[in-house]
């Protein structure tokens, strides 16, 4: 197990249990995600966590395949799943580099809370391009916090330790266009207030 899923099976309980930091900017990422989605949409969400986002959009397509690298986080979100009235969602472990996914079979793929905690946002973004059909859309909320040098050092020793997940330091236009240059059109880009996630809905070109 590398040391990132070791440190999410760790706050897994944790994390379900903190509310959500900014509910209203929260739902508003849901229904503008739900307009790009159909009944027949097949959708994959990578670093899925407890699955809350999932079960939130599970009415609103086909399917959804959620998959996270932290079995107690995925084991949250199966208790989750059983406790709800759907099935056309499955969670499974599994890490962004070992996915089982065939290409261009994907109408939209979602990765919340991720890029910034991957090693290389451009693999990952080429990947999901890759993964989702022509005219499928690429969802994201990232953590860009390329202005915020004083941040790195204490967030580079806090994952040596053990104590942090590992984060990368990016700027919203460096996101923005790595995005573009991996084959999308920004379809819509929201950032609720300083300093948040920003959140963008990207399609295939």
């Amino acid at each position: 197990m590398n040391k990132s899923a070791k440190f999410w099976d760790k706050i897994a309980k944790k994390y379900a249990s903190r509310p959500v930091e900014d509910e209203s900017a929260y739902h508003k990422k849901l229904e503008k995600t739900q307009e790009f989605f159909t009944p027949e949409s097949e959708v994959l969400e990578i670093g899925c966590g407890t699955g809350t986002t999932s079960l939130y959009h599970a009415p609103y397509v086909k399917h959804i395949r959620a998959v996270d690298i932290s079995e107690n986080m995925l084991a949250i979100a199966n208790e989750k799943l059983k406790a709800s009235v759907h099935n056309n969602v499955t969670f499974e472990q599994a890490d962004i580099d070992d996915l089982s996914v065939n290409d261009e079979s994907m109408d939209a793929v979602l990765t919340l809370s991720l890029l910034h905690l991957l090693e290389n946002k451009e693999v990952a973004i080429a990947k999901v391009h890759r993964l989702l059909k022509a005219g499928g859309v690429f969802v994201s909320s990232t953590a860009c916090l390329g202005h915020m040098k004083f941040l790195k050092y204490i967030l580079t020793l806090g994952h040596f330790f053990g104590l942090l997940p590992l984060v990368r330091f990016f700027s919203r236009d460096q996101l923005l266009q790595s995005i573009q240059n991996a084959g999308f059109t920004i379809e819509f880009e929201w950032q609720p207030k300083k300093n948040a996630a920003v959140f963008v809905i990207a399609r295939k070109v």
